[in-house]
């Protein structure tokens, strides 16, 4: 099989570590870049990409952040669609009743009140590092900017994340997409973007799903595995996922993604 575009998850996906792509996958997406494109498509912000676009020798091409929310090629930005400051304090003040704390992203930049484990898991996993002030300080600042949030992270335990969410769905779930990323984690972005819009855009008059192979293993994948002509699911996605998927690989930390492209693309 031959595809125009490839793309791929990151966490849980492309990625056999939790930072780090493996060599192995390195060297079949080298085989195949300079006649397919290669673009990520993840719920990280830019700088937490950009790092393994360099890995894999695919600087070129555009990056979807934050699940869709920005869009940048070669750091130009194409599309940008924020959560309004409003929902930020809403969200903040629900959270804060719970004992969850906020990260807090708008484009290369983190916001976290204080270095937890969690922050430290953050950190090692994506490579970035946040700026350390308080939710209040942030929202201040940004209310001065006249800007809003492309990602809210709300950071619990299991038993707060549980009680939180359904009331969170309850009340913001018209304006906002909540999506709980773990047992221990929810991100939420704007309601009106998706990876799979974020691809749309970025098609162009030269290419169509069809022409499209995607990767991915989670919630916030299923669409673009859908209408992907063939979407993947490595072997450790939600069955849900694997449901929609056409195939299913290997699981991420054995190099899915890498032995599917060698078993069935033609290099």
């Amino acid at each position: 099989m031959t595809y125009k575009i490839l793309c791929s998850d990151l966490d849980g996906t492309l990625l056999s570590t939790k930072n780090d792509v493996s060599d192995f996958t390195i060297s079949e997406i080298g085989k195949i870049k300079e006649t397919t494109r290669i673009i990520l498509v993840s719920a990280r912000m830019p700088k937490a990409m950009i790092y393994l676009q360099k890995r894999l020798g695919i600087e070129n091409e555009p990056l979807i952040c934050y699940n869709g929310a920005l869009i940048l090629d070669n750091e130009v930005e194409i599309s940008s669609t924020l959560i309004d400051l409003k929902y930020v304090e809403k969200i903040h003040q629900h959270a804060d009743q719970y004992g969850i704390s906020l990260g807090l992203y708008y484009r290369n930049e983190w916001y976290v009140e204080e270095q937890t484990e969690r922050v430290n898991k953050e950190i090692n996993h994506t490579k970035a590092t946040p700026i350390y002030r308080s939710t209040y300080k942030t929202i201040k600042d940004w209310r001065k900017r006249n800007i809003g949030a492309h990602k809210i992270m709300l950071m619990g335990t299991q038993d707060t994340i549980d009680d939180i969410l359904p009331e969170l769905r309850f009340k913001f779930n018209s304006v906002l997409n909540i999506y709980r990323s773990n047992d221990t984690l929810i991100e939420i972005s704007p309601k009106s973007i998706s990876k799979l819009l974020a691809i749309e855009s970025l098609l162009g008059e030269y290419a169509s799903f069809n022409d499209i192979i995607a990767f991915g293993d989670n919630y916030n994948d299923s669409e673009m595995l859908q209408y992907a002509h063939c979407g993947v699911a490595v072997g450790n996605a939600r069955e849900e996922i694997k449901t929609i998927a056409n195939h299913t690989t290997l699981k991420n930390t054995e190099d899915g993604v890498a032995h599917f492209l060698n078993q069935h693309f033609n290099i």
